[in-house]
């Protein structure tokens, strides 16, 4: 059974001041595999919080439906299925992790003896226990999301949902919810996701896929929609006089110099090599040679001007 599927679900919110909005969403189709990691793409007003909100039955849709494992996500039941993370995730200030985590247990019904054992392994999990008694008031942006991860994990939900989970955190909490990420899919549970972040999206998703103004435009594996065109060419040369430096300096798009010596970008794949015999012929060394595909940002750009 998939874990999401979606069939023509739209939302169009109410009018303001007389003016009725654009379509937040259009006519999505979608679905996502039971144990994938799925990440949703978009700039900022493309659509996809609508998207996690209707599939969490925080708001309703104004034509279509959502389906998880099977059930409506207009019902109840679905959400029990579910563990929400929003991109700022608001707790009450004046408790602790501990205490929120067993506030939460109580309203999945969870009985004390639960809710301990629960508060251990998450605890554990988020690296929680050194602040465990600390008021939620005074925390960084990666507690709170770290908090908000574990939140998100109690009731050991099957599908996990996540908005821009990776938001405002430094590299090392970006590598910390990545790596939490892969667990999740380890422990063989869905993972949804939002990111601006397109390098983390590129390392860890199977699939992704693409709102420009509310519209799904592209979705599938990374390694599908992906080209394998060289997009550019990396060239370091050292030992080079100066008629050399300004003979490959044109023919390339830029230059700068490190100690590794002179690096050269060059456009395509025949102007490198072009470059490579021009260094030989002035008795210059070839220090590097890298050629570079196109990236997920790359086909992220290209799929937002398409529609542009």
């Amino acid at each position: 059974m998939d874990a999401i599927e979606t069939k023509n679900l739209s939302k169009t919110y109410r009018a303001q001041y007389g003016r009725r909005p654009p379509p937040s969403l259009v006519g999505l189709d979608l679905i996502v595999a039971e144990n994938e990691v799925f990440g949703f793409l978009g700039r900022n007003g493309a659509g996809k919080t609508t998207t996690i909100k209707l599939l969490c039955g925080l708001i309703r849709p104004t034509r279509g439906d959502a389906r998880i494992f099977g059930e409506d996500s207009k019902r109840k039941e679905s959400r029990r299925l579910i563990g929400y993370l929003p991109e700022n995730p608001y707790f009450y200030e004046y408790l602790t992790p501990r205490e929120t985590l067993d506030f939460y247990g109580k309203l999945h019904g969870l009985s004390a003896a639960a809710r301990e054992a629960e508060w251990k392994k998450l605890s554990e999990l988020l690296d929680l226990k050194s602040i465990a008694d600390q008021r939620v008031r005074g925390f960084s942006k990666g507690m709170r999301q770290r908090l908000g991860f574990a939140v998100a994990l109690v009731g050991d939900p099957k599908l996990l949902v996540l908005d821009e989970p990776m938001s405002g955190l430094d590299p090392l909490g970006r590598r910390a919810i990545r790596e939490l990420i892969l667990r999740m899919r380890d422990e063989k549970k869905t993972i949804f996701f939002s990111s601006h972040v397109l390098g983390d999206v590129e390392q860890i998703c199977d699939r992704v896929g693409i709102l420009v103004k509310g519209k799904l435009t592209r979705h599938g594996r990374i390694e599908e929609l992906l080209t394998e065109k060289i997009t550019k060419v990396e060239i370091i040369a050292s030992g080079l006089n100066g008629a050399a430096i300004g003979e490959v300096k044109n023919l390339g798009t830029s230059m700068r110099v490190s100690e590794a010596g002179h690096h050269f970008i060059m456009p395509d794949l025949p102007t490198a090599n072009l470059a490579v015999r021009t260094i030989h012929k002035h008795d210059g060394q070839l220090v590097d040679f890298a050629a570079v595909k196109e990236s997920l940002e790359d086909y992220f750009m290209r799929a937002q001007e398409a529609q542009s």
